[in-house]
């Protein structure tokens, strides 16, 4: 005999089928509805249908929904049922507001990226954030997520290397645990007294980045100016520093190929003859060969390549054809998983596959799209997207001390504590 509770849950999922029915909608057999179009418009949630606005615009807020969308959510043949009624009230969350900073400085240039690992074209990078800063004031960020396909090496080491790789930027290299996503570094910057901010960044991530960063100014942080530059495009196969790329990096040390690993480590320098004045172009390396050799087997014991690899997982732009074909046969990447961006550090659920791109929502509810090439699988992360757990508790040493950190001057952010202490 049936319980009491599965009569209940095969009744009440009855209507969001019946419902369904009715309107012409398909399921995709895990709760979602498409109509004729193919559009997504509608999940099962606690047994009935909850709709969505078709004109929703990813990362930024709706539009309101049209009378005609309110109905579709609240038929009378739910309220009848009594579903309505079954659900939890909804608790209205408090706007985003950045914390009011005494505007003491300019502009800060900044750049965030993995350098996973650092290589010559990473130089060329770091020269046009500091050629595009005002009297030199630039931040160099690396990310801080780890893993062994597409970021093997882990923070401490990649800061380290970077400073011997680019001596002449050494001093603007930030190690910082705290710096998890892009809006940690805008955030601080905020809080830092600046007045803009300028991003540099590769000429692919720059629409991503004006994006997100400009769609957030006013709630978490605010500046009177974000300004997005391109650094310029980069071609993995093109010859020289241009081409110089993380992956091919990673795939020579997969590869055991330490002699284009090496050779991947030099730079373009003009050479004038001192008799002709003729001037022509060398390579030379930017690191010595033995220290080559230690990145070189740091990167390959961090990889693990004993166990095998992909050349999909590790250097997605080098085998596309292999990376959509996993994730059209839904290998990776479903629905549901958490997943990183590696241009912004923002870890998010899936909640919508697209034909290449993915539309995750982080913990605290902000919205990205990424490609499929821009994301690695999070399985046992250790670097939570915005405020971890132990820190959401408003009233909790951890929460203080959480707030001390981001706001100027720990005087504010015991004030601001107390004030919204639990009674």
């Amino acid at each position: 005999m049936k319980s009491f509770l599965n009569f209940i849950k095969e009744a009440t999922s009855s209507v969001a089928v019946q419902q369904a029915s009715r309107m012409g909608l398909q399921s995709d057999g895990h709760g979602g509805w498409y109509d004729k179009n193919g559009e997504f418009v509608a999940k099962t949630e606690k047994g009935s249908l909850k709709f969505f606005n078709k004109r929703q615009r990813v990362g930024k807020q709706d539009p309101p929904q049209t009378d005609k969308e309110k109905n579709l959510s609240n038929t009378s043949y739910e309220t009848s049922v009594g579903i309505e009624n079954q659900k939890e009230p909804k608790v209205e969350k408090p706007p985003m507001v950045p914390p009011e900073v005494e505007k003491t400085k300019g502009t800060l240039t900044i750049t965030f990226g993995r350098f996973n690992p650092p290589t010559t074209g990473h130089e060329k990078l770091l020269d046009k954030v500091a050629a595009s800063s005002d009297e030199g004031d630039y931040i160099i960020v690396p990310s801080r997520s780890q893993n062994k396909k597409k970021n093997p090496l882990d923070p401490d080491t990649k800061v380290s290397v970077m400073k011997q790789m680019y001596p002449s930027h050494s001093e603007k290299i930030v190690n910082d645990p705290a710096n998890i996503t892009i809006f940690d570094v805008l955030k601080k910057a905020h809080n830092d007294g600046y007045t803009n901010v300028r991003i540099v960044g590769g000429g692919d991530r720059v629409q991503e980045f004006e994006r997100l960063s400009n769609d957030y100014n006013g709630k978490l942080y605010a500046f009177d100016n974000v300004e997005v530059l391109s650094a310029g495009d980069r071609d993995p196969d093109a010859e020289g520093t241009e081409g110089m790329s993380a992956s091919k990096q990673r795939k020579a040390a997969a590869d055991g190929d330490f002699e284009a690993f090496y050779g991947n480590l030099h730079r373009e320098v003009e050479v004038v003859d001192p008799k002709s004045r003729k001037v022509t172009t060398e390579l030379q390396p930017i690191v010595d060969e033995k220290k080559a050799e230690e990145l070189f087997l740091k990167l390959r014991a961090s990889m693990k390549v004993e166990e095998g690899w992909n050349l999909w997982e590790i250097a997605p732009k080098f085998d596309w054809k292999n990376l959509r074909e996993n994730f059209i046969k839904n290998k990776v990447y479903a629905v549901g998983s958490i997943v990183e961006n590696l241009n912004t550090g923002l870890i998010g659920k899936i909640i919508r596959r697209g034909t290449n791109h993915l539309i995750c929502v982080t913990e605290d509810e902000i919205m990205f799209k990424s490609w499929i090439k821009d994301v690695s699988a999070v399985t046992n992360s250790n670097t939570p997207s915005g405020v971890p757990a132990d820190q959401r508790l408003v009233g909790t040493d951890a929460y203080r001390k959480y707030m001390e950190k981001m706001v100027p001057g720990s005087e504010w952010g015991k004030k601001f504590i107390n004030k919204y202490r639990k009674k």
